[in-house]
């Protein structure tokens, strides 16, 4: 795999960890800013509201830029986000410079899709995804339990402060390299926006959007599961988001090298143990083992499906050169702005802390019974 391919993942890295940071941060926020958790987790939903937005307007604005430029000012004005979250002491701005970290970031993983698609023959888009996508996976093996540990001994904004250092060595690296910039002569924005007439391509991206909503949901109130529910010490916050993140990366590893031809066998056969594994997770989260040997079954299995699918809309979407990144950003992300909302509303019904689980495992259930219909254009 060509070496700007790796830089990229680094870059994913630091932004992956911003972006799941929150789920070992949820209870401290809450507890700073006077919120309840339940508000506290819809920044988790700001990120994904803002990357929806801003992944297909960024990467309209920037399309004429040359892809190096667009890059690494993405990285940049995420950095000045950060900056300003470790310094506020209102909600309210926290939330907005969540939104504007979002809109970034998404600018960012959009162009970098493209950017990873074009560096690799046309045959090997899933094993390109699965290279850049592990550095999301790996900011939760390592970057997100690590942000945790941070705030939980120096607090929350240390691990804000940590992500804007972070983000120094990947906008060296972006600026190093060169990228290629596609012919913007042959590039008609009017035919890429078009494509999401197809319907076809439409329901993958629903369906990959219902199923990172499920993982989202669950993610994002994973903290007092394991505190308040299976009753473990703080302390196992952080190596819970590490054995998630540990099954992440194995789910895109293999997905990696079944994506391009096998597809179908991923998600027909991962998605409903995935579904199964949510409703377990449900019944059993309270008990300490089962929650341990569920949270790395279901990190393999959610990211496994879930890169799969992004993969199939790169493909569903190759008339569309510049924008295929940004459709695929943002369907995955009205399902993270979607599935925290839900789920936060679960927490107040007599479901409690199990609220979230049930309710992931509706979503990939809906999700199932879509991939039927467009069982052509998966396979």
């Amino acid at each position: 795999m060509p070496f700007p391919l790796y830089l990229l993942a680094l870059a994913v890295f630091a932004m992956g960890t911003s972006e799941f940071m929150l789920a070992g941060l949820v209870p401290a926020l809450a507890t700073d800013l006077a919120v309840p958790v339940g508000t506290a987790g819809l920044l988790t939903s700001a990120f994904a509201i803002g990357m929806v937005v801003g992944a297909p307007l960024m990467v309209v604005f920037a399309r004429r830029w040359p892809r190096r430029a667009a890059l690494a000012g993405f990285l940049i004005l995420f950095l000045v986000a950060h900056v300003a979250g470790a310094l506020t002491d209102s909600f309210a701005v926290l939330f907005a410079t969540r939104m504007i970290a979002a809109v970034t970031n998404a600018g960012f993983l959009a162009v970098a899709l493209s950017v990873a698609v074009a560096l690799v023959p046309a045959d090997r888009k899933g094993r390109a995804l699965s290279i850049l996508l592990a550095g999301t996976t790996l900011a939760t093996i390592a970057g997100v339990p690590g942000g945790a540990l941070l705030g939980t001994g120096l607090g929350w904004r240390a691990t804000f402060w940590a992500i804007a250092v972070l983000c120094v060595p990947a906008v060296l690296g972006v600026l190093a390299v060169r990228l290629p910039d596609p012919d913007r002569q042959s590039v008609d924005l009017g035919r890429e926006l078009g494509e999401l007439r197809r319907p076809k391509l439409i329901m993958i991206l629903l369906v990959g959007a219902l199923v990172n909503a499920a993982t989202f949901g669950v993610f994002t109130f994973l903290a007092p599961v394991v505190t308040d529910l299976a009753g473990l010490a703080p302390v196992w916050v952080p190596v819970t988001l590490m054995i998630f993140g540990l099954g992440s990366f194995a789910g895109v590893t293999i997905a990696g090298r079944l994506a391009d031809r096998r597809p179908w066998l991923v998600i027909m056969t991962g998605g409903p143990v995935l579904l199964a594994g949510w409703v377990a997770l449900a019944l059993g989260a309270a008990h300490p083992a089962v929650l341990i040997i569920l949270v790395l079954l279901l990190g393999t299995l959610s990211f496994g499906v879930g890169s799969t699918l992004i993969a199939r809309a790169l493909y569903a979407a190759s008339g569309a050169p510049t924008m295929a990144g940004a459709y695929a950003t943002a369907a995955l992300n009205v399902g993270a702005a979607l599935g925290p909302a839900v789920a936060g509303l679960s927490l107040d019904t007599g479901l409690g802390l199990q609220g979230p689980a049930w309710i992931a495992g509706a979503l990939v259930a809906v999700a199932l019974i879509m991939c039927v219909a467009v069982q052509r254009a998966l396979r």
